[in-house]
């Protein structure tokens, strides 16, 4: 029997619907959870990095930082770790998630390839 307090699933965004959700006017949160050392070989612009393996750092201030009621997408390198991040966030109350299903590296194979792959 499913509980009614239980989270709902976070959704998977395509990169190809992240391509059209960036190019559209709309309010949107971009998170990339990679390491500095990743963005340093590929990044795409608009993107907030929080890595992971600081998260200690930059916790306490996830909510003056980012508004729980926009929508969110978060973003790795192949879409573990975002999905990790999703999970937490949705703990801390925000309800508009997506996990960029494919990471960096399905965005360069299929929307940008001039975003570096590695």
């Amino acid at each position: 029997m499913l509980r009614s307090d239980a989270n709902p699933p976070i959704a998977q965004i395509t990169v190809r619907q992240l391509a059209e959700r960036m190019a559209q006017p709309q309010p949107l949160q971009l998170v990339d959870v990679r390491e500095p050392a990743e963005l340093a070989i590929a990044q795409i612009p608009g993107f907030v990095n929080l890595p992971l393996s600081q998260f200690a750092a930059w916790s306490e201030q996830i909510q003056p930082q980012l508004d729980p009621e926009v929508e969110t997408l978060v973003l790795c390198h192949h879409g573990v770790r975002s999905a990790q991040m999703c999970q937490w966030l949705q703990s801390q109350g925000f309800t508009r998630l997506g996990n960029i299903a494919g990471g960096i590296d399905a965005y360069s194979l299929q929307v940008d390839p001039a975003v570096p792959c590695y």
